[in-house]
Order: C-alpha cells, then sequence, then structure tokens
C-alpha cells in the first residue's frame, strides 16, 4: 500500500545521511581536551576560527531516523540503567491503572494524578516496543499512526460506526470523524467558524476537555489554531497516546476534584464534544473552573447531549427529564458566570464569556454567586477545585477588556504581553522581556547550526522543560512543530500566564513526579538551567529518566545549564543508551554556561529485562 512504499522512500533516504563541515566537533574536542573552554586561549582562537567557517552541525551525533531495529549501543564499561520489563512499555507512572483503582471513584478522583512513592519508581529505561518506528510526517502523521507504535484495537471496535479510527493492516487510519462529527472534523469546524472568529488570528488557544483522539485539535491546526487536549487514562485505552502519535498536542488529565494545571485567563476558546462531564453537577463547579481558564471574550462550545433535548432525547434514548434538568443546570451557571449565549443549533451551543465584569453587576447581590478569595489565583498545583466565580481583574471603561487585550495572531507572538506591560509579573520590564526574546532567537539560531534537522519538521511533538516566557517555543514557532511549555511550579515566577498571551501553549509540572503523558511522546526535549533549578530539590537520576521515557528512539535533547551541572549530566546519560557533546555557549568558551546535545539511541524491548 501506499504508506508501506512511502516508509521505503523514508528509510532509503535515511540512509544518505550527510554531516557537512565536520570542523566543528573536531575543534569542539580540542577545548574540551584543554578543561572545556574554562579559559584556554587555543580553545579560545580554534572556536573563532569555526565561527568563521560556519560548521553548522554535529558531526559525530546522527539526528536522522532509522526504521530498522539495529542498534549503536556503546560496548565501553559504564554504570548502566537496565531496561524495563517487556510490560512498561507504556508506563505512565502517575495514572499507573492498577494503582488509580485503590482511589476513590467519586468526581473522578481515580483518574487524576496519583504518582508512586519514592520507594516504588523505576529506575530502568522504558523500552519501546518491538517493531516500533518513528511516527510519520505531518501532515501524514495526522491520518496514520504505525500500528506497532500503539498497537490497541479496542477503539477501532467501540469507535467503529463513529469513523474515529480504522485498522488498515500496519497502520491506523484517522478519518477525522467523531462522535459530534461523524461527516468529518472540517465541517465541524466550519459550523463552529460561523460564530467564532477562527481565521483572523483572534482565536489562537484552545481547550478541548475530554478530546478522544484528538481530531479536533488536529483539524485545527491548518487554521493556525493550537488545541492543549486532555483525556483520563480510562477504559479508551490510548485515546491521548494516539493523538501525540498524530502529532497533536494532549496530556492525560481530567476535571476531577483538582484544579486545571493551567493559568487564569488562558484560552481564547475551551470545547467539549459529548466529553462525559457533568457540567451542571456541584453547583456549576466544573464550569467554573473553565471560566477561570478562559480568557475574557473567550468561547465555550458544548456539543452533544443535553442541547436541544427536546428534538434529541429520544436518538439519545435517554428520560427527557433527566436531559431538561441538566440542559437547565448549565444554563443557570452560565448566567451566573455572566456568559452570553451566542448560538444554538443541533446539538450545538456556544457560549461568550464577558470581556469584563461590568455588565455583570448585579451578580455581587446574587447569594449564590460565590467568589473565589485567594492571593493568587494561579496557584493551581493539586489544588482543591472550589465552586467560586474567579473575579475579573479591574477595568477603568466599559468596553475595556480586563487582564489587557491581545493582539491578534502571529502578532502576539512578540508583542510585549498584557502582563508584562501591567506590571503583573513582578520584577519583569517590557525591556526585560524583550531583551528575553532577542537572546533566545540567537540560541535557537545556535542551536540550528548544531542540528541543521532543527526546524525541517524532523522534530514534531517538543518539550520545554523550563519555558520561562516561552522565548524557546517563540523563536522556533513554525506550522511544522508545536512546543509543549513547561512551567515548574517551583519556578521563581509565574511565567504560564505570559506564555498563553503570546499564543503558545504549556501546564504547571513539579519535574520531581512524572509528567502526564505516556512514554515515546516527543521528539526532542529542550531544558534550560532546569537541573540547576532542581539541585537539591529531587535527584537528578530521576528527571533524566523521565526524560528517556517520553523521549522517542532517535529523539533529541538539548540541555543547556553552567559547565559543572553539566559534567554531572553528562556522567549520568552515559549510562541511558543516549549518544551526547558538550558544545560551547555561542558567545565562546569563556561563558560558563553550555549546551549538551544528545541523541536517544534506537533499542526495543526483548524478553531478558527483569525490572
Amino acid at each position: 500500500m501506499a504508506i508501506k512504499s512511502d516508509n521505503k522512500t523514508r528509510s532509503s533516504v535515511q540512509i544518505l545521511i550527510v554531516f557537512s563541515l565536520c570542523c566543528f566537533f573536531y575543534i569542539l574536542g580540542a577545548w574540551q581536551r584543554s578543561g572545556f573552554g574554562k579559559g584556554d586561549s587555543i580553545a579560545l582562537e580554534m572556536t573563532n576560527s569555526a565561527s568563521a567557517a560556519d560548521c553548522n552541525i554535529v558531526p559525530s551525533l546522527n539526528f536522522e531516523t532509522h526504521h530498522a531495529g539495529e542498534s549503536s549501543i556503546s560496548s565501553a564499561k559504564v554504570k548502566a540503567f537496565e531496561p524495563c520489563a517487556a510490560r512498561y512499555t507504556d508506563y505512565t507512572p502517575c495514572h499507573d491503572q492498577k494503582r488509580a483503582m485503590t482511589f476513590p471513584r467519586e468526581s473522578m478522583i481515580y483518574r487524576e494524578r496519583h504518582c508512586v512513592p519514592e520507594n516504588e519508581k523505576l529506575r530502568c529505561l522504558v523500552p519501546a516496543p518491538k517493531g516500533y518506528v518513528t511516527p510519520f510526517s505531518w501532515p501524514k502523521s495526522r491520518d496514520y499512526v504505525p500500528y506497532a507504535n500503539a498497537p490497541y484495537k479496542a477503539l477501532t471496535v467501540e469507535k467503529a460506526i463513529q469513523n474515529w479510527i480504522q485498522y488498515e493492516g500496519e497502520v491506523f487510519r484517522f478519518p477525522g470523524g467523531g462522535t459530534q462529527f461523524p461527516q468529518g472534523a472540517d465541517k465541524y469546524i466550519d459550523q463552529l467558524a460561523s460564530v467564532i472568529p477562527m481565521e483572523n488570528g483572534t482565536v489562537r488557544t484552545a481547550l478541548d476537555t475530554g478530546c478522544g483522539v484528538a481530531s479536533w485539535g488536529a483539524y485545527l491546526w491548518s487554521r493556525k489554531v493550537r488545541a492543549m487536549s486532555f483525556a483520563p487514562r480510562d477504559s479508551h485505552e490510548a485515546q491521548v497516546q494516539f493523538a501525540l502519535e498524530r502529532g497533536v498536542p494532549a496530556v492525560i488529565g481530567v476535571l476531577g476534584s483538582i484544579k486545571l494545571p493551567y493559568p487564569t485567563r488562558a484560552f481564547d476558546m475551551a470545547h467539549c464534544s459529548r466529553c462525559l462531564i457533568p457540567w451542571g453537577a456541584n453547583d456549576g463547579m466544573y464550569l467554573m473552573e473553565v471560566d477561570r481558564v478562559l480568557r475574557p471574550g473567550g468561547y465555550w462550545i458544548l456539543s452533544g447531549p443535553p442541547i436541544n433535548w427536546k428534538i434529541n432525547y429520544k436518538a439519545w434514548q435517554r428520560p427527557r427529564e433527566d436531559l431538561e434538568e441538566e440542559q437547565r443546570k448549565i444554563e443557570e451557571a452560565a448566567k451566573l458566570l455572566c456568559w452570553e449565549k451566542k448560538y444554538e443549533h443541533g446539538e450545538i451551543a456556544i457560549w461568550q464569556k464577558r470581556v469584563n465584569d461590568e455588565a455583570c453587576r448585579s451578580r455581587q447581590d446574587d447569594p449564590r454567586a460565590n467568589f473565589c478569595k485567594t492571593d493568587d489565583v494561579d496557584d493551581v498545583w493539586y489544588k482543591k477545585m472550589e465552586a467560586c466565580i474567579t473575579p475579573y481583574p479591574e477595568t477603568s471603561s466599559s468596553d475595556e477588556v480586563a487582564g489587557g487585550e491581545l493582539q491578534v495572531f502571529p502578532d502576539r507572538l512578540n508583542a510585549v504581553p498584557p502582563r508584562i506591560s501591567s506590571g503583573s509579573v513582578s520584577g519583569v520590564t517590557a525591556d526585560a522581556y524583550e531583551d528575553d526574546n532577542r537572546q533566545w532567537k540567537k540560541h535557537v539560531k545556535a542551536y540550528k547550526r548544531i542540528n541543521g534537522l532543527l526546524d525541517t519538521g524532523r522534530y514534531r511533538n517538543i518539550m520545554d522543560m523550563n519555558a520561562g516566557f516561552g522565548g524557546f517555543a517563540a523563536a522556533i514557532e513554525s506550522q511544522k512543530l508545536w512546543v509543549m511549555n513547561v512551567v515548574p511550579t517551583i519556578a521563581e515566577k509565574n511565567r504560564l500566564g505570559v506564555v498563553y498571551e503570546r499564543g503558545l501553549i504549556g501546564i504547571y509540572h513539579d519535574w520531581c513526579e512524572a509528567f502526564s503523558t505516556y512514554p515515546r511522546t516527543y521528539d526532542l526535549i529542550h531544558a534550560n538551567h532546569l537541573f540547576s533549578l532542581y539541585k537539591n530539590k529531587c535527584n537528578a537520576d530521576d528527571i533524566l529518566l523521565e526524560m528517556d521515557r517520553i523521549l522517542r528512539p532517535e529523539g533529541a535533547v538539548i540541555i543547556r545549564d553552567d559547565v559543572d551541572t553539566l559534567i554531572k549530566v553528562k556522567r549520568i546519560i552515559s549510562g541511558m543508551r543516549w549518544d551526547s557533546k558538550l558544545v560551547d555557549h555561542e558567545d565562546g568558551p569563556l561563558v560558563n554556561e553550555k549546551v549538551l546535545i544528545a541523541v536517544k539511541q534506537y533499542w526495543v524491548t526483548n524478553s531478558t529485562a527483569s525490572h
């Protein structure tokens, strides 16, 4: 079939790997041998010469992919981390199915994050399944996923008539359908776009709750809308895994008892298509959480029950009384939140959040309107969700957008975000923000000289483990890729809100724990001063093993930190089946900050692993 022949073509191309300008690491080796660039004048002279020669790729690291199973594991004797047993190929340490069943089912608590305790952590390398291959490049990956990478057929049976996913020999095919859009996601999105301004850059960031295989997010891509999708690890095996194999942003998650790991006023649009979330329950608490993360002027879409229940209750095979009560509670909660209903047709309803609370003054006297009382509305990590309304930022006029008006994308990517210009991020000025942008453009330019494949589409799913203001993601922004901007919960300043104001997406996370994703879901991982940040906070071995878990075979890693920290990191990864090189800062060897470049070797599970 066409897919097989394409793989053969790709494999042939991959054999023709040409490393241009091999002088770079000859020179790199010279300054490494002379003391890692710590003031050696000869090394400095050689590095300057290399710069003049424009050496632009690391010749001893292979950034290409290979679909064959050969491994180039070094035979050198090192303290090696052993492979985990084959049963751990899809191991998710904070979403383990057996462990989940020991927690209460109330409010979906059992589907939330429950990480293994320290003494139960696996300190081994999670293997790829036999037959694993590099996913197809975008946009083919949107429609096809290699069967060997996620060999789960349950959805092909359960959702057979809904056009979600089909099994075709060596691949899964995703026709772009869904429970609420059997005619295809594009036509469904066209209907939404008749109400929501998706084409002019006004709507850039979206949240898809209970996303299935993320076809909604996949088909928003061509409209330059970036959707953050989440779904639980549940009986619908591998929903999020399929999404990420397709090259669509997604995490394992659920609306349960804990606040979502996103900042206040983050998303331009939120969406639920038969996501089975009881929106009217708990005094509208889940809608209040959506309201918290929705930008002033943003849109909420509800598709499926109970919308237009009078017409649809027979087809849904549910009592009309239940559906009537469900919609009544949703309408009441939306009214209390001061949302304006903009559209209702068929099984779709769309509400818009007001741009400020000028039109909502009457709810101040409503006894049902319980406003959240917190000094930090973005302090959400493992915090209990509450049935309270997040107040708007103050405004001075009836037409002012609370929190500040955003420019349309792509202008908003590099404009000074309202959180910076208003002084909401303490100690960070507009000048400091713009200087940060310039620095990251410079860094990324240097990265591209080291790895010439960086912006070719070879790396689709990219993670920045310590994203700051999202400067790395902004500098590398392209339709060919996306970046999961992670802001550590222990970071000095809360910057994730700024990331979203730029039109980028991201999440809060503590790297002392495992990330909410499946193994092998990222093509490239970037870590800027992450190990310095977590020094004496948790074990560097555990952070690196987690990076290995979520990195695809033959995926790349870029770690930027001080030289002493990187030497320690390099020593650890020498036992992790990674190939690595330490590289000077682009300003030369006298700069204490260095860059560690690594490539994960290709290897798959075998029956001899015992962990």
